[in-house]
């Protein structure tokens, strides 16, 4: 997706540590948001990066900051009403009311908050990454938000695991501004912050059956994305990764309009097809290239690759 980056190897580099550290402050202040940060004794250095989804923006943050709070009067100047939920994606932070800091937020976990104060101390460097989500969405879909401010929602939470998972998957994913997807893709991150938040009620036993399934459906794709080399994948071996079952699998695939061999076929041959069009590659034989993207029986690899491409593997060289 676009993103949108803030960082500090963009400032004048005749600056020195703390002028470096408060001009990219004040940038921060004006353009991002308001807040009171601290940084670290190591050299100064920010990334920001930052998508907007639909109504939703999910920014991701690396800093030798360490420390970070939104105080009642920042909340008051606020131009804009979102919850932010806030993912610790470094090692373990000390969260809470600025002044009685004593939650801790290990590696993956997180805790939301919007009109209450609130404040992140960590180490010499931290990583953590902020969802921005309009007030009155989520109020209207959970009433009663407001009162889960400031619990700590653990890393090992499932629908937390799969919101980290999803919104890694859509930062290399390649959707055009405007894109009628956008509606679909934000419509499930409200549905799995809902269900990591712990919203009860009917909206949220429909966002139950909704959220999870296309939550795991991406946990899925993304584990044979990453994976679909290995000539031993199967649906049950991925069921076990993520602690489902190997029919569960077949099933979310099935409800895609593909089947786990078919799209595990379809991902090694396109491979297959780019390793041979490639001059780096010109050196290796057919076979070898064969069963470096995951086919253990050429010949049914030279089928394949003639039937889906209309040419025989040498072909296509």
């Amino acid at each position: 997706m676009p993103a949108k980056t803030f960082t500090s190897a963009s400032l004048p580099e005749h600056l020195n540590h703390q002028e470096r550290f408060r001009l990219w402050r004040d940038i921060y202040y004006a353009e991002v948001a308001s807040v009171e940060v601290g940084i670290s004794d190591l050299p100064f250095e920010a990334s920001l990066e930052a998508n907007a989804i639909g109504p939703l923006t999910f920014a991701k943050m690396s800093a030798t900051i360490n420390r970070a709070a939104r105080t009642p009067h920042h909340i008051r100047v606020a131009r804009t009403e979102t919850y932010l939920f806030t993912i610790n994606l470094g090692k373990t932070l000390i969260a809470g009311h600025p002044g009685e800091s004593d939650m801790t937020m290990p590696t993956g976990s997180a805790i939301l908050h919007a009109t209450q104060a609130q404040e992140f101390v960590g180490n010499t460097r931290n990583s953590w990454a902020n969802l921005a989500l309009p007030r009155k969405l989520v109020d209207d879909k959970f009433p009663g938000m407001e009162g889960r401010q400031g619990a700590l929602v653990p890393s090992d939470n499932e629908a937390l695991t799969l919101l980290r998972n999803y919104l890694a998957m859509l930062e290399s994913t390649d959707l055009p501004v405007g894109s009628v997807l956008f509606d679909h893709v934000s419509e499930t991150i409200v549905d799995l912050f809902g269900l990591a938040t712990g919203a009860k009620g009917g909206e949220a036993e429909l966002v139950g059956t909704r959220g999870l399934r296309a939550g795991r459906l991406q946990a899925v794709l993304r584990q044979i994305k990453s994976n679909y080399r290995n000539p031993a994948l199967s649906a049950p071996v991925v069921g076990l990764q993520l602690g489902l079952s190997g029919r569960y699998v077949q099933d979310l695939l099935a409800s895609t309009g593909g089947s786990f061999s078919e799209r595990i076929l379809e991902l090694r041959l396109q491979d297959a097809k780019t390793m041979l069009t490639d001059a780096r590659h010109q050196d290796k034989r057919i076979g070898d290239i064969a069963m470096e993207v995951g086919f253990s029986d050429i010949s049914y690899f030279n089928r394949s690759f003639k039937k889906r491409f209309g040419c025989s593997p040498g072909a296509a060289r």
